[in-house]
């Protein structure tokens, strides 16, 4: 289950996040799909959390967007990690237009557990 942040300028249009927020949950399932957890394409609610942050008067960013995916550690995932981050980042760019944008991949040792609906 990846959690996703996206952090973003405040001159970002709201049609742009909107965006962002409608093809992030495929993407990045894509980007982080792996044998211990492969992605049938059926997103369920919990599958992927987005959050989305407005730049503060005190925060220092470069960029219009970045966007920080952090998914469980598994040895197949972080063996190519950088190439699924590229991907993710064409991806992204292609879905939406976007261009002064980053993506930022961590794989930390982790756990999850969530109730059932």
């Amino acid at each position: 289950m990846p959690l996703v942040e996206v952090t973003y300028a405040p001159d970002v249009s709201e049609e742009l996040l909107l965006e962002l927020g409608s093809v992030l949950p495929h993407l990045v399932s894509v980007a982080v799909e792996c044998p211990e957890e492969p992605y049938d394409g059926d997103l369920q609610p919990g599958d992927v959390e987005l959050r989305f942050r407005k730049l503060g008067p005190f925060d220092r960013c470069g960029l219009d967007v970045v966007i920080e995916v952090r998914s469980k550690w598994f040895e197949s995932r972080a063996a190519n990690r950088q190439e699924r981050v590229d991907l993710l980042h064409e991806s992204i760019e292609e879905a939406t237009g976007l261009d002064d944008f980053g993506v930022y991949l961590s794989l930390p040792v982790a756990a999850w557990s969530q109730g059932e609906e």
